[in-house]
């Protein structure tokens, strides 16, 4: 008999107190956990500080970054990376290795729409704009023999 009214309550009081300019951020921003007031969406992305390697062994490394070229998270860019590291990581140099390693810091749907050139929702920052890596990524990612992409298996990484 109560239980409206003091859901009521509950509910005007959480309204005066989260909708107070202070607090308003959009629910985006609290998902991130970034309750800030800057209206830059970029400056708002989740960044989690990557870990440091030092002296990481070249088989280490590969391995790693073939776990995290198909374990993104997200299914197209699984498969986009997961396929670009089979055809091009065993063949890559230590330095490429380490710039294709900071290419997978970046977020999921940015690395997608920055290999599908998809410039207006995602634009590419100055960084990857003239990157080698990133322009064989561009033209692996155009698919011109028109395959069916699909997860790789291991054994094509070797």
């Amino acid at each position: 008999m109560y239980l409206p009214r003091i859901s009521f309550i509950a509910s005007k009081t959480a309204t005066r107190f989260f909708y107070q300019p202070q607090f308003l951020v959009s629910t985006t921003h609290l998902y991130r956990g970034l309750a800030t007031k800057s209206k830059d969406d970029v400056s708002l992305r989740i960044k989690v500080e990557p870990i440091k390697r030092h002296n990481e062994p070249l088989d280490r490394k590969r391995a790693r970054l073939i776990y995290q070229s198909r374990k993104r998270g997200i299914l197209e860019t699984d498969l986009l990376l997961g396929g670009f590291a089979a055809k091009y990581l065993k063949e890559m140099t230590p330095e490429q290795l380490a710039e294709y390693d900071s290419l997978l810091d970046e977020l999921d749907w940015d690395i997608y729409y920055w290999a599908t050139k998809n410039y207006e929702t995602s634009p590419i920052p100055e960084k990857w704009k003239n990157s080698e890596l990133m322009k064989k990524l561009q033209v692996y990612a155009e698919n011109k023999d028109k395959k069916i992409l699909r997860m790789p298996d291991l054994k094509e990484y070797q």
